[in-house]
């Protein structure tokens, strides 16, 4: 699905095109291209190159780095780079947790952090989830007593995206008692080294190692390191989460994997014919196409809203939900294309790490994994039943 863009943003889309498809090391987008995944040097060398070139973070406000691009022209480069299979930078740090510093940090907190987040100095985790405290965040029970002029943190943290990588964590933690369960709750930096700390790894369905669980035993934190002020760190939270899940709307991702897809479709056969011309698969794929189509104006109508300064609303729930169910129906999609291709013939194919040659069309050895591991997307950022929750409450008032 194209957008009609002007002569000036047809010229910026060609510059875009020639950078992706020039620039970024071939290594890289094939390892994209079959669905795998950057281990952390790669990820360290993919973000350092968006940085040298300026492109690291072209939401900040220039001041901090920033493009000044157009919301057209930045999701002219999601576009862009997606259909060059280029990697994506780790939004932890550049995407969730600068805004929350940009917009509730002290000026000596942004002075110091946000230069660090941009060169790589820090790679930064996200401390939300709990268990018993997923969805359902306002339940966290993980506790931050006051000590001086530091906090003593104890409790535990789950579903912790490349923790056992991460230099820094980002964490929500409980400051006091309240009857409201969302008051009393306070937005700590962390510094993973600190004494205390123990990451443990979980292995997900696709044989991968990716989260993680976190426990804090007496780790102290300095107060300086709070953000805002104490117990106001629910605001922060939700502040950041919306942020998190406009950009789960993935219009870039899903428009290359759609045409991924096509690709496959066109090739497989079903009673003699391309299995595009079976009626119910082309029906499922245009239905696809359509909502990506939906999907792709709402996003940019959201992002657009929000352009002078502001932070998206309980609109962003919309994107959640319907960018990641496109997502999940492309990748189940493809597994139908592929048919018997998609089995995992070799049972180190869903090992960690696994880089071997495909049984069957090229990329095929990484869909089953993928399509394993995009069932998470439904979940993480707040489950999309608790989106739909939001959407009734703030949006259409029931």
């Amino acid at each position: 699905m194209d957008l009609e863009f002007t002569p000036a943003e047809e010229a910026f889309r060609a510059e875009v095109r020639e950078y992706y498809t020039t620039q970024v090391p071939a290594r890289l987008s094939e390892k994209i291209r079959l669905g795998q995944h950057l281990d952390k040097a790669e990820q360290e060398e993919w973000h350092a190159i968006l940085n040298r070139k300026g492109w690291l973070v072209p939401h900040w406000p220039v001041e901090w780095g920033g493009t000044g691009w157009s919301v057209v022209e930045r999701y002219i480069v999601d576009l862009e780079s997606s259909l060059a299979n280029a990697p994506r930078a780790l939004p932890f740090g550049i995407n969730m947790l600068a805004p929350v510093l940009l917009k509730y940090g002290s000026e000596a907190q942004k002075a110091y952090w946000l230069p660090r987040i941009k060169d790589g100095s820090d790679w930064w985790c996200q401390g939300y989830s709990e268990p018993g405290a997923g969805s359902d965040l306002a339940a966290l029970k993980t506790r931050a007593v006051r000590d001086g002029d530091h906090y003593v943190v104890n409790g535990q943290k789950t579903w912790t995206t490349l923790g056992q990588h991460a230099t820094m964590m980002f964490a929500l933690v409980r400051t006091g008692q309240s009857e409201r369960r969302q008051e009393g709750i306070s937005f700590l930096l962390v510094d993973m080294a600190s004494p205390g700390i123990e990451v443990r790894p979980i292995i997900t369905l696709d044989g991968g190692h990716e989260v993680n669980e976190v426990f804090f035993s007496d780790v102290r934190v300095p107060v300086a390191n709070l953000v805002g002020e104490e117990n106001r760190g629910w605001t922060y939270a939700k502040y950041l989460l919306t942020y998190e899940r406009t950009g789960m709307a993935s219009v870039g991702a899903s428009t290359a994997a759609l045409g991924w897809l096509r690709s496959i479709a066109g090739k497989a056969r079903r009673n003699g014919q391309p299995l595009l011309d079976d009626p119910l698969f082309a029906a499922r794929v245009a239905r696809a196409e359509i909502e990506l189509a939906n999907l792709s104006t709402t996003a940019l109508r959201v992002v657009a809203a929000v352009a002078g300064g502001g932070a998206p609303g309980a609109e962003s729930s919309m994107l959640k939900i319907k960018g990641t169910e496109l997502r999940q129906e492309i990748s189940a999609l493809t597994r139908r294309a592929l048919g018997p291709h998609a089995q995992p013939f070799m049972p180190e194919a869903l090992e960690e790490g696994f880089n071997g040659e495909a049984v069957g069309p090229e990329g095929a050895a990484a869909v089953t994994p993928q399509y394993f591991n995009l069932r998470k997307l439904s979940i993480f950022g707040g489950s999309n039943e608790i989106q739909k929750n939001i959407i009734s409450k703030m949006i259409l008032q029931l």
